[in-house]
């Protein structure tokens, strides 16, 4: 099982994320290293979201304690987040691999 982690920007988040994002990046990184995050980024053209994609044992609640303890979330960079279950099924690091 996989989680996504989806964040929705303030429309400044560009000028307001500045004073958060290496404590941000820091926290992500260490995420990494715990085997928690895959991958993250922002997404789209603006961009005005961010997909955080979270693997382990309980990665819908390790997507949760993330984005409690986020600096962006706490300083209104992010206005609202979603933490939801994703069964993956093709590629390799699928959680539940389907073959034709």
């Amino acid at each position: 099982m996989h989680a996504v982690l989806e964040y929705t920007y303030a429309d400044d988040y560009l000028e307001t994320r500045e004073q958060y994002r290496p404590v941000h990046l820091k926290a992500a990184w260490e995420a990494v290293e715990r085997g928690e995050l895959l991958l993250g980024g922002a997404i789209g053209e603006g961009p005005l979201r961010g997909l955080l994609i979270f693997t382990g044992e309980n990665p819908v609640e390790a997507a949760k304690a993330f984005a409690t303890a986020d600096p962006y979330v706490a300083g209104g960079v992010v206005t609202s987040w979603t933490a939801r279950p994703w069964t993956t099924v093709v590629g390799n690091d699928a959680a539940t691999p389907v073959r034709p």
